[in-house]
């Protein structure tokens, strides 16, 4: 019984990671990625898409990206797009293309990096403490009815923590290694 009660939140905490690692990811270190763009919203026939769907995102040097739309028309909400929501990126226009070049990070920006990853970290932590509590407390009632043994409660009580250390492990690994390209 208490395994489904432990099973049943691992989609949650999945979700929760990849979260943390799709936004970690479109954090600028001093590197050319697509990933700081791919995930931007573009304004394209009257609904809002993902960059990635609209164009096609290269690399062309290490501090610079380019983006060639799949039609000449998205060039200019692209351009709106990523200056909106690109964190600091100015993009330009040339031609058929959209040049992103990354100027070198100073320290304060690296520092405020780091701080917003950090706070992203936590705020995933308190997600996945949430998610424990609540399988906690389905763990608890269902002891209380009768439906799950005193020393089986305890099992559980393990076995979620393990879940959520590996979990949490998961997600210090993908934010240590962030922190180090920016820091680096």
């Amino acid at each position: 019984m208490y395994e489904q009660i432990i099973k049943s939140i691992e989609p949650d905490l999945d979700k929760v990671a990849d979260f943390v690692q799709k936004k970690i990811a479109g954090f600028r270190t001093g590197r050319a990625s697509p990933a700081l763009v791919e995930n931007i919203q573009v304004e394209c026939f009257g609904q809002m898409m993902p960059l990635k769907q609209l164009a096609a995102i290269s690399i062309v040097s290490a501090r610079q990206l380019s983006i060639q739309p799949w039609d000449r028309s998205y060039l200019e909400s692209i351009e709106k797009s990523i200056a909106r929501e690109g964190s600091g990126l100015s993009p330009a226009v040339d031609k058929d293309v959209v040049i992103i070049n990354l100027p070198q990070m100073s320290e304060e920006l690296r520092k405020e990096l780091v701080k917003a990853i950090s706070q992203i970290n936590d705020d995933s932590k308190r997600t996945i403490r949430k998610f424990r509590d609540g399988a906690w407390s389905d763990i608890q009632e269902k002891t209380r009815e009768g439906l799950i043994r005193e020393d089986d409660k305890f099992k559980a009580k393990d076995k979620l923590q393990e879940m959520v250390d590996k979990y949490n492990k998961k997600i210090d690994e993908v934010v240590e290694r962030k922190k180090a390209e920016i820091e680096g």
